[in-house]
């Protein structure tokens, strides 16, 4: 992919978590990132990932979730004694269970030009189901069928899902729920169907064996998904060039096609979860087979919002648009913390 370079549009971010007020009383918003982004009309919208948590005392740490209340779903606050020992800002192991320090949402930012936003108030997407009880994270958008086809993580005491939801207008949404049980995440759907089938990647995670590495699916209706091939792994260990992928990797946004196959940005992180941007290339009729990929990363977390946040040094993209005018740009959360956007353009 030398012949393709991702090029920062603004030295500072578009959007940060300050801009962004919380949907609950009492709720702080810890951070604004990891947009899905698309083009309706000619406005762009961004799916923002919130996540708000409310206010702990000294010595107590409050965590926000969605449980059962005499018989009926409701967003809860659950407080613990706050650990001694350092612990992950995200995830923490309290009382014999694992949970998530805030709870995330899906929020509406909408503009003209694709760098000043007006951010709804409400959230358009907010967990209301058990298997999204730890909240809905990182979302994909794809237009296909007439419709936009929204693909999130749904994530709940049993690990990370995949939720599906469609819209025709971002005004009313519509879950058509999960459609990739835990542990699961980062899918993107591919704009139109290949060979007559719906196509998506997909991140599944691992245990004791192999990495979390990016994967093919197919499906006859866009809900049930099967033929599941591995399609591409990190190359990196930590003493060689490919290091910074060498910890994780997964699916971007949706594919765009080109002339030359089936473009995607993916990201991968290092062994000190230091995450960048690369591309690949799949093949149109056949999206299984690799044509090209980065041998180096195209974006890695080099200002300071982007090694600096809630989780420190990230470069994370689940969002991008195509212009009209064929000039494609690239939404990218930073740090956990805010959003940046880059242009993506051929060399030659």
């Amino acid at each position: 992919m030398k012949n393709y370079q991702l090029r920062r549009l603004s030295d500072q971010p578009i959007l940060t978590t300050s801009d962004v007020l919380p949907s609950v009383e009492g709720f702080t918003v810890l951070g604004a990132f990891n947009p899905a982004a698309c083009l309706v009309g000619d406005e762009v919208i961004l799916l923002l990932r919130v996540a708000e948590a409310p206010a702990s005392k000294e010595g107590v740490i409050s965590i926000p979730l969605i449980d059962e209340q005499d018989g009926a779903l409701s967003l809860v606050v659950k407080h613990f004694d706050e650990p001694t020992v350092p612990y992950d800002p995200r995830v923490i192991s309290l009382g014999g269970k694992v949970y998530l320090t805030s709870l995330s949402h899906l929020r509406i930012a909408r503009s003209r030009d694709g760098i000043h936003f007006t951010i709804d108030e409400k959230p358009f997407l907010f967990p209301e189901r058990m298997d999204e009880s730890y909240g809905v994270e990182d979302a994909r958008i794809t237009f296909l069928d007439n419709k936009y086809w929204i693909t999130y993580t749904a994530v709940s005491e049993h690990g990370p899902g995949v939720g599906l939801a469609v819209t025709t207008d971002f005004k009313t949404v519509e879950r058509v729920g999960m459609i990739l049980p835990p542990p699961n995440k980062d899918v993107a759907l591919f704009p139109q169907k290949i060979n007559n089938k719906y196509m998506l990647l997909h991140r599944p995670m691992v245990s004791d064996i192999g990495k979390p590495s990016i994967w093919l699916a197919e499906s006859e209706d866009g809900v049930h998904w099967g033929n599941h091939r591995f399609l591409f792994g990190g190359r990196g260990l930590a003493d060689n060039p490919f290091a910074w992928e060498g910890g994780k990797i997964g699916a971007g946004p949706e594919p765009i096609l080109t002339d030359d196959g089936w473009l995607l940005c993916y990201h991968g992180a290092d062994p000190t979860h230091s995450y960048s941007l690369a591309l690949a290339l799949l093949d149109k009729n056949d999206p299984a087979t690799i044509l090209d990929r980065s041998e180096a990363p195209m974006l890695t977390p080099e200002l300071s919002w982007e090694r600096e946040g809630f989780f420190p040094n990230v470069v994370f993209s689940n969002g991008w648009i195509q212009w009209p005018d064929g000039r494609i740009w690239v939404y990218y959360g930073a740090a956990d913390s805010g959003v940046g956007v880059a242009e993506l353009t051929r060399t030659n």
